[in-house]
């Protein structure tokens, strides 16, 4: 039985759950079979990895540093500039 990889919607990875799991070795805590063997193409992962460069990484440091600057001016506009008080 292969069923859509849940969570990822359109991308096309193929999950099965009859598939034999991989040989554990003895300093391999875990159960065998816990999780299915889940195959996604080369290509795939390559969208997936130039979306994430591309916009997510961007956007997220992009919000972080205007955050950080957002939160200096605040902080500046009701304790004043940073240095010694002026007379």
């Amino acid at each position: 039985p292969h069923s859509q990889l849940e969570g990822a919607p359109g991308v096309g990875a193929t999950c099965s759950e009859d598939t034999e799991p991989a040989q554990m070795g003895p300093s391999d805590s875990g159960r065998q079979g816990d999780f299915p063997q889940c195959r996604g193409g080369r290509g795939e992962e390559l969208i997936v990895f130039g979306i994430i460069a591309a916009v997510i990484w961007p956007v997220l440091a992009v919000g972080i540093v205007g955050g950080y600057g957002f939160l200096v001016w605040m902080t500046q506009l009701v304790l004043g500039p940073p240095g010694p008080p002026h007379p």
